[in-house]
């Protein structure tokens, strides 16, 4: 009797495993000669005027990858790089009115399907970096805010389902539409102390 029982738990635990998994993210900041080297040279020759400039790295189950952030003007920027070196995104930071509303209505909709309750607690402007462009280009898309085509949405979002807020960042595309979700770890508390 106790062996099936224990035998039902195990099967139990590892199907919830099996249906469970979600990406996991968490972002902490470093310092500059933790960087790899060639994000550190493209930064070099293609930053001017960058203010506040702060390096972190990211770990989700899935990868690793960097971040410079900035504040350029009056606005804050990110470029993501992989683990090479090589930069993967450049993002800045918008509010709700730099929007188009029929774009804000599909991602509202979303939320409302998703969520029973939810809170918008950052957005951002992405521009995916590509093998046709330079990062010069990139870069110059998003300092002059410009619509293209390619850009995503980065929404991360307090989420309510079943009793329980979580926070999620979530992806759409250049249209609204839902690309794919991630759910984010609380910020590393290690520095609290006693």
């Amino acid at each position: 009797m106790k062996a099936r029982f224990y035998v039902f738990f195990i099967l139990t635990l590892s199907a919830n495993h099996m249906f469970a998994q979600h990406k996991y993210e968490r972002e902490f900041r470093i310092k500059k000669s933790q960087m790899p080297i060639e994000a550190l040279q493209l930064l070099d020759t293609n930053l001017e005027g960058a203010k506040r400039l702060k390096f972190y790295k990211e770990i989700d189950s899935t990868k690793n990858s960097y971040e410079a952030k900035f504040k350029k003007g009056k606005l804050w920027y990110s470029i993501a790089f992989d683990v090479a070196g090589k930069p993967e995104d450049v993002e800045i930071t918008i509010q709700t009115l730099d929007i188009s509303s029929d774009i804000f209505s599909n991602i509202k909709n979303y939320f409302s399907n998703t969520f029973e309750k939810h809170r918008i607690k950052k957005i951002q402007q992405q521009y995916p970096t590509s093998e046709t462009e330079s990062l010069k280009q990139i870069l110059s898309y998003a300092f002059q805010n410009m619509l293209i085509p390619t850009v995503n949405y980065e929404i991360v979002v307090a989420g309510k389902n079943d009793k329980n807020y979580l926070e999620y960042e979530i992806l759409f595309d250049a249209q609204g539409k839902f690309k794919h979700s991630r759910e984010r770890l609380p910020p590393n508390y290690d520095h609290v102390l006693y």
